[in-house]
């Protein structure tokens, strides 16, 4: 923390001094004999704390596409970018950029949101390593969908350029202004308006019918609802689902006063474990059925355990980066970078501990969707690509960077170029390490008895 704040003009005078320490242009190297560390053995070592039994189901994921391995291949991917020159601005990071982590969700005042809204890895380190990211990503799903390389190149620059041009946009304005700066054309862009109708579907409501089902009662009363047995959700009771519920004790405090009063009025009625997403699959995730006035108006919330970003290890030792604090709590971290990036957040985004183990508490599939893979087109992915770059530098510069981070990058397309050659390469690597971890995995027999491994892991906390 600055105890004397920099002038604007001199934020924007040490933004472009960092241009000598690393050019732009060096920005588009990738050079796979950097390495010093076997990528399946980083894998192995971010599974360390999981769910045994869940460990096969997030290498079946990874394996089953380039895509589904970058998703997966955080530690990888933090690792990699350790290894190549960072100008020192740092600023909040997403950490997991890519672009299906972007999506809708319900803000505080129930309207419609879209933003990025994944931060499982989120932490302050070099702003490029989300920018690397992101644009790899666009390469990596374009390729997966069927496009051609230069269709997917420039979506990657389409981005890089959106990205530049806010975050100039951005530096110009009133601070104020730059933190609730919105993006209003998200309607007009076709995807993103498919998402956005999508998400209006996902109520409570449709939720409570696609989750829960009627039990009757054991004395002849009234039917109640509980969680339904799905290949991914495994209904939790005993002493496992009581230890569940009394977590949900330090989460309350964890709220804004006022939020507390709202969460106070919903009495919880079930719990489950649920099996998710591909780069969290192994970590423990229980799910709360909660009613409030009556049975229309129903509650659930995502009880989420975090593990250390994979950045962590890296980020401490880029110069001028503050270290983690010892002992942070994970959930915590989520939840203040979750905070720092996003125009507006889940309003009962907050924290708890369980069995020792740190999570995340929010709500579960409320107006939330994300952009869909499949049948993506070139127009499509390159009119995506756009609210990528503009999101993504809105959330870097709520986080106190705008200034250096738009006098690094400048006006030229330098940076885009670069970063955007560097896409290109990073997704052949990507490429090249999911053969690798398909062909092995293929060799142990992968992908037998999953199913039969996510309801053991769910058997296990009852």
């Amino acid at each position: 923390m600055r105890t004397v704040a920099e002038s604007s003009q001199e934020r924007l005078k040490l933004g472009q001094q960092q241009r000598k320490v690393v050019p732009r242009m060096d920005h588009a190297r990738w050079d796979v004999k950097l390495r010093r560390r076997d990528p399946l053995q980083l894998m192995s070592e971010s599974m360390r704390g999981r769910v045994p039994k869940l460990v096969a189901v997030k290498y079946e994921r990874m394996a089953a596409s380039p895509f589904g391995f970058f998703r997966g291949a955080v530690p990888v991917m933090a690792y990699d970018l350790s290894l190549l020159k960072t100008p020192a601005i740092a600023a909040q990071l997403c950490g997991d950029a890519h672009i299906r982590n972007l999506g809708a969700y319900a803000g505080p005042d129930g309207r419609l949101v879209f933003d990025i809204n994944d931060f499982d890895e989120t932490i302050v380190g070099p702003f490029e390593w989300d920018v690397k990211r992101m644009a790899t990503s666009l390469v990596v799903a374009g390729r997966g969908a069927g496009m051609r390389d230069p269709d997917c190149r420039s979506a990657a620059l389409v981005f890089l350029e959106q990205y530049r041009v806010t975050m100039l946009k951005l530096s110009c304005m009133p601070v104020l202004e730059m933190v609730r700066y919105q993006v209003r054309r998200l309607r007009s862009v076709a995807t993103v308006n498919g998402i956005l109708r999508l998400a209006e579907r996902s109520t409570p409501q449709h939720t409570l019918e696609q989750l829960t089902e009627l039990r009757a009662a054991r004395s002849g009363g009234e039917q109640h609802r509980v969680f339904k047995t799905l290949p991914d959700l495994t209904r939790v009771t005993g002493a496992m689902a009581k230890k569940v519920l009394a977590s949900l004790d330090e989460y309350g405090k964890t709220l804004e006063a006022e939020r507390r009063a709202f969460f106070a009025q919903y009495r919880a009625l079930d719990v489950a474990f649920k099996v998710v997403g591909t780069g969290s699959v192994g970590l423990r995730d229980y799910c709360v059925y909660l009613q409030g006035n009556g049975v229309k108006d129903p509650l659930f919330l995502q009880i989420k355990e975090e593990a250390r970003s994979g950045y962590a290890p890296y980020a401490e030792k880029v110069q001028g980066l503050k270290a983690e604090p010892k002992g942070e709590h994970q959930g915590r971290r989520v939840v203040e970078g979750e905070r720092a990036m996003q125009l507006q957040s889940d309003p009962l985004l907050g924290w708890t501990t369980l069995e020792g183990r740190p999570y995340l508490v929010r709500q579960l599939n409320d107006h939330k969707a994300s952009i869909c893979l499949d049948d993506l087109q070139a127009s499509a992915l390159t009119e995506y690509a756009e609210v990528c770059g503009e999101l993504l530098a809105r959330g870097h510069a709520r986080s106190g960077a705008c200034m250096q981070i738009a006098g690094y990058i400048g006006r030229s397309v330098r940076f885009d170029n670069a970063v955007a050659a560097f896409a290109s390469a990073y997704a052949d690597q990507t490429e090249a390490d999911w053969k690798v971890l398909a062909a092995w995995w293929k060799k142990k027999g992968g992908g037998r008895g999953s199913r039969a491994a996510k309801k053991a892991a769910g058997a296990d906390h009852h």
